[in-house]
């Protein structure tokens, strides 16, 4: 064998690293292909596309929000954003260029320099929104920008060898663009507020229904997707594709705007005179569940959630001397207008909780017919006395005017009765110890040990205090829930806000049916505490609530908040007509100053807001005897008649005549035809065309008693309409006047007058 000789050695050794060598090139480079092929194909395919198209987003518009009769509460309309690319500005490599578009453009959006150069830095990124939601008038200014260019000049040489110097245009449009983008309206600022709730910059919901329902309101985005060139530049329009957004879906609420506005109208008022921290209403369907009303005072404007409009509260912000302190405080503030109190939170019902305590005694029948229970003004619970707010005592009485009185010692009474084992069992079956289940966000759970009493902890003083509203909490929509099942026959109905779903055609593709929990007591029942609850009403703590024509059934409320120092929470919840219900009402003042009862200052607030909703729902008044005596009277026609026999005929029927004119014939006459006036109210006959109407100064006509104010307003020459409980004439004081004192208005001019009584409505024991 040829021994092979050492250059042949070294030479096929070199072959076989090289071969080597090239094997695992040729081998790596093969499998990193098949990765490419097999595995990783999407992601460059996808990153392919996205260098070959330009992807811009359509914000989609939220679905509506309507009231119960197709008004519309929150709607979306076009805006636009600003969007910088930061990846097209350093291919610039102009830091003037990039200083003169900041500084330009912070002007006109109003995005501080700062803000703005920061993201134009930011070069790995190719678009990066600067402003939202910017109206019409600011986007035509940012387009005006955008058709201009920044000039600046570079010196080159020419073929001469000559220096020159050379204008460089770059379009601001390069590094800046607009997108469309949608904004959130309210048509009526700040109605319902709590209620509707309100989105962000974002368009994502914040509060209320936007948040509860953002799912369903928020619609799909659409897209335009161009393709661009190997510079990123966008291509003709032959290459673009659109995908158009999808609205949301829309939302009917149960909340009919007219009973939502009488509401807060009437709160509104309250919240003013008592000064208290808030007032809250809210009224319900007892039939249905469904809400009707809900509102908190103070409030906020939709279409400016983030500000403070009350100069009070920004002074109480400005007075903390450090900016974080102030910050904090502005916060809080924001944070409890923005609450909704109805749902959300928590409060010592009061004496209200009683005709809970009724019903459970009624329906268990553990006091029989010939209950009586002696109140001396105070009574002895283990180690405790407990007062009433009678402090010489109701003496003895039934059921019905313990409750008309709100005796605290005949509740502790009927309490200590059913026991505690049977007393938890209705306390639980009305629902206080569960959500509702209402369709808005942040309706806590209630907690036991914390918000009641535990079942197997209550003690006698526990089922004592229980037993006339105090020492627990429930939320005001578990109240009126409890209130509303009294009304209807016994049944706890599920309270909803939403009633139908719609389509972006209008087409309902969802409707809330009335959801019964369960029944808690017997219709028989009902209807037994129904009558003791008008009695409240008609001559209990309750009569400020009377409404003539429609029957009130109701129950006054004053409680201590637990662990505070002397502040209070006013209620009053009632359902009305008490014969055939309809509506279910709760007021609340929370902290009020001066005068702190339910029976004072929420009753005349229920008064108006059942005789204004329930004459708009079209429910007929149903007029005793006694109100038929007293009720108003009706204009007759007159034009045309002579003046002898027009004034005859209406001093027949009792009404004062004034006669203005020396013609024959009545032409015209004060009130109107069909109009209605008190009885033996003024009427006057004009008989001359060209006569001038006469005309008078409305006078102070508060804090009267009834005859006062009819003597004055008939000397001033005005009809007075009486709004409160006449058949309590003579306890009554008018508190306010539908008519501003000092404005001018036509002699004979119908002036309604607000009473109430302070004489037999406190129920605070305190």
């Amino acid at each position: 064998m040829t021994k092979m000789s050492p250059r042949r050695k070294l030479f096929i050794r070199a072959f076989v690293v090289f071969a080597l060598l090239v094997g695992i090139v040729f081998g790596s480079t093969v499998i990193n292909l098949a990765r490419i092929q097999l595995f990783d194909s999407e992601q460059y395919k996808q990153q392919a596309e996205k260098n070959q198209l330009h992807d811009t987003e359509l914000s989609a518009a939220r679905g509506l929000i309507y009231d119960a009769n197709g008004t519309v509460l929150a709607k979306s309309a076009s805006v636009w954003k600003i969007y910088i690319k930061p990846n097209e500005i350093a291919e610039f490599e102009n830091e003037d260029f990039k200083n003169d578009l900041c500084r330009k453009l912070s002007a006109i959006i109003g995005v501080d320099f700062d803000d703005i150069k920061e993201k134009a830095n930011k070069s790995k990124y190719a678009y990066l929104i600067l402003k939202r939601q910017v109206e019409f008038e600011e986007k035509e200014k940012v387009a005006e920008f955008l058709s201009q260019y920044y000039s600046y000049f570079v010196t080159t040489e020419n073929d001469k060898g000559e220096l020159v110097q050379n204008e460089k245009k770059i379009y601001y449009s390069a590094a800046v663009g607009i997108d469309p983008d949608v904004k959130r309206y309210y048509p009526y600022g700040n109605l319902a507020a709590n209620v509707i709730g309100f989105t962000g910059t974002d368009d994502i919901g914040r509060l209320g229904i936007e948040l509860k329902y953002d799912s369903l309101l928020t619609g799909t985005p659409g897209r335009i997707i161009t393709a661009q060139n190997g510079k990123s530049d966008v291509m003709k329009q032959e290459y673009e594709t659109i995908y158009d957004p999808v609205q949301g879906t829309s939302l009917v609420l149960t909340i009919d705007e007219v009973i939502q506005r009488y509401l807060e109208d009437s709160l509104e008022q309250v919240y003013i005179d008592s000064k208290g921290v808030g007032a809250y209403g809210v009224v319900m369907d007892v039939n249905t569940g469904a809400i009707l009303a809900m509102a908190n005072m103070g409030n906020f404007d939709l279409n400016a959630p983030q500000s403070l409009n009350d100069e009070e509260e920004k002074a109480l912000v400005e007075a903390y001397p450090d900016e974080d302190e102030r910050s904090t405080a502005r916060n809080n503030l924001l944070y409890s207008k923005w609450r909704n109190f109805i749902v959300s939170d928590s409060y010592e019902p009061g004496s209200v909780f009683k005709i809970v305590t009724a019903a459970a005694a009624v329906e268990e029948n553990v006091l029989g017919d010939d209950f009586r229970c002696t109140c001396t003004g105070k009574i002895q619970v283990a180690d405790r006395t407990i007062k009433c707010h009678k402090r010489d005592g109701h003496g003895t009485q039934d059921l019905k005017h313990g409750l008309m009185n709100s005796c605290n010692p005949l509740f502790i009474t009927v309490g200590q009765k059913l026991g505690k084992e049977k007393f938890f069992e209705y306390f639980e079956a009305f629902g206080f110890t569960e959500k509702t289940g209402i369709d808005l966000p942040a309706e806590p759970t209630p907690v036991s040990g914390v918000n009641y009493h535990a079942l197997e902890n209550m003690g006698l003083v526990e089922l004592s205090s229980s037993s006339f509203g105090q020492s627990f909490q429930v939320t005001p929509i578990q109240m009126v829930t409890a209130i509303s099942a009294i009304a209807n026959g016994g049944y706890l109905m599920t309270p909803y806000v939403v009633a139908r779903q719609l389509d972006e055609n209008g087409n309902t593709i969802n409707e809330t049916q009335p959801t019964i929990r369960r029944q808690v007591i017997s219709e028989e029942t009902a209807a037994e505490v129904a009558d003791m609850m008008e009695a409240v009403v008609t001559s209990g703590t309750g009569k400020n609530a009377y409404v003539s024509g429609y029957r009130v059934a109701g129950k006054t409320g004053t409680s201590q908040k637990l662990g505070s120092d002397g502040e209070y929470v006013a209620s009053f919840g009632c359902f009305a007509p008490a014969n055939d219900p309809e509506i279910a009402v709760l007021i609340l003042v929370d902290e009020p100053e001066g005068q702190i009862n339910g029976g004072q200052i929420c009753t005349p607030v229920a008064a108006q807001v059942v005789e204004k909703t329930l004459e708009y729902m079209g429910v007929e008044r149903q007029y005793s005897d006694e109100e038929l005596e007293k009720l108003d009277t009706l204009t007759p026609g007159l034009v045309g008649k002579t003046t002898v026999d027009a004034k005859a005929f209406l001093e027949e029927k009792g009404f004062e005549v004034k006669v203005v004119g020396n013609g024959e014939t009545v032409i015209s006459q004060m009130p109107s035809y069909n109009h209605s006036i008190p009885q033996g109210g003024v009427v006057v006959l004009y008989t001359e065309k060209e006569t001038e109407r006469l005309t008078v100064e409305v006078p102070n006509l508060t804090l009267m008693t009834l005859s006062a104010v009819n003597k004055y307003g008939t000397m001033a020459g005005l009809n007075i309409k009486i709004s409160g409980n006449a058949l309590n004439e003579g306890e009554l004081i008018s508190y306010a006047q539908s008519v501003e004192e000092g404005q001018t208005v036509e002699y004979g001019t119908t002036v309604t007058v607000y009473f109430k009584s302070d004489t037999g409505v406190n129920d605070y024991a305190g």
